[in-house]
């Protein structure tokens, strides 16, 4: 193998001292067009590559951002960080993305390799394992600012971005009952993480303002996706009576559990409403169309990203607050429509 070529080297081959290579190859005003323009035309040739990593260490900087996501194949990450990879490409930033794959083993893992690669700040939406934060406190007693965003645990040296979960669920729910439905399931994830946690309160309020029974057996505990949606569907099927309304935490699992319905002969709206939740692309394709909460992720990454900046720059004061609230909303659309079906049905019979 060839062994890397040096300033060292450049400076041998034209006769010049390594101090002049170096300010010439970092564009210093102190050396003259000409012999900037000879030492860049021999680095060239002799195959020179800049040390990157050596210089950002000695200025204390990687320019390199840490991501650990649960799931790399879930649509709703993959906004997030197209929109985290816009704003890092415009500040001169390289993400450096790993997934933890739901287990906290692997996170604990990709947390130890960000800090060893000396990221300059950390992004996190937890696993669904994650219970406790200590395999951040390397980076917290560093100074070396940690998000976490959607799947979020309080800590009071990090900030986190989210959505309001419960209000969200609390809309998704309510619009079921205006629409007929008094016997609904929730299919939801891990309880340990907020935002299902939350939904799920966001349920129960909804049943409780509209005077109806909340009964646990109601509520299907999944790994959200779209195998999780299709058990999901064959354990309604088996509910005696059968719901009449099902909210989803996440549209992939969503539009499996619809799907699998429709198999079996349920007509989606008129037998059972379905709500799910982050309006991925999926939702529009679907048939009919999947009721959902636009959760906006290439905004929430946007804004992760940019929050992480303000820190890394020392702007801490302007920083709003620990937790930074983005909004979403209810976008209705025929799988949720009950009463527009039944009002079909009944000029049928007329």
């Amino acid at each position: 193998m060839e062994k890397d070529i040096t300033i060292y080297d450049i400076a041998r081959e034209l006769d010049l001292s390594p101090t002049t290579i170096s300010r010439a190859l970092n564009d210093h005003p102190a050396v003259n067009k000409k012999t900037k323009q000879r030492i860049s035309e021999a680095a060239a040739q002799m195959g020179y590559r800049s040390n990157l990593f050596a210089s950002n260490l000695r200025r204390q900087r990687t320019n390199t951002i840490g991501l650990i996501v649960p799931r790399l194949d879930s649509p709703f990450h993959s906004s997030v960080i197209a929109g985290m990879e816009k704003v890092a490409n415009e500040a001169g930033y390289n993400l450096i993305i790993s997934q933890s794959l739901e287990t906290l083993q692997k996170e604990i893992a990709n947390a130890n390799t960000m800090f060893n690669s000396r990221v300059d700040g950390l992004l996190v939406s937890l696993s669904f394992e994650t219970e406790t934060l200590e395999h951040f406190e390397n980076f917290v007693s560093k100074g070396i600012p940690v998000i976490f965003y959607d799947r979020v645990a309080e800590h009071k040296e990090c900030t986190s971005i989210v959505i309001d979960n419960l209000q969200a669920a609390y809309k998704a729910t309510s619009h079921l009952i205006e629409q007929g439905c008094t016997n609904i399931v929730h299919i939801t994830g891990n309880l340990k993480r907020n935002v299902y946690a939350d939904r799920l309160k966001g349920f129960k309020y909804a049943l409780i303002d509209h005077n109806l029974p909340f009964s646990e057996e109601n509520v299907i505990i999944s790994k959200m996706t779209e195998e999780a949606g299709t058990l999901a569907a064959q354990q309604i099927l088996e509910m005696d009576p059968l719901p009449d309304g099902i909210f989803v935490s996440n549209d992939t699992c969503a539009v499996s559990c619809l799907k699998a319905l429709k198999k079996a002969n349920i007509s989606i709206p008129r037998d059972i409403a379905v709500i799910g939740f982050n309006n991925d692309a999926i939702s529009r394709v679907v048939e009919p169309n999947l009721t959902t909460i636009n959760y906006p992720g290439q905004e929430m990454g946007e804004v992760a990203l940019r929050v992480l900046l303000l820190q890394l720059n020392g702007s801490r004061d302007n920083v709003p607050s620990n937790t930074i609230n983005l909004r979403s909303e209810l976008i209705i659309r025929e799988s949720s429509l009950k009463s527009k079906t039944n009002a079909k049905k009944k000029a049928v019979h007329l």
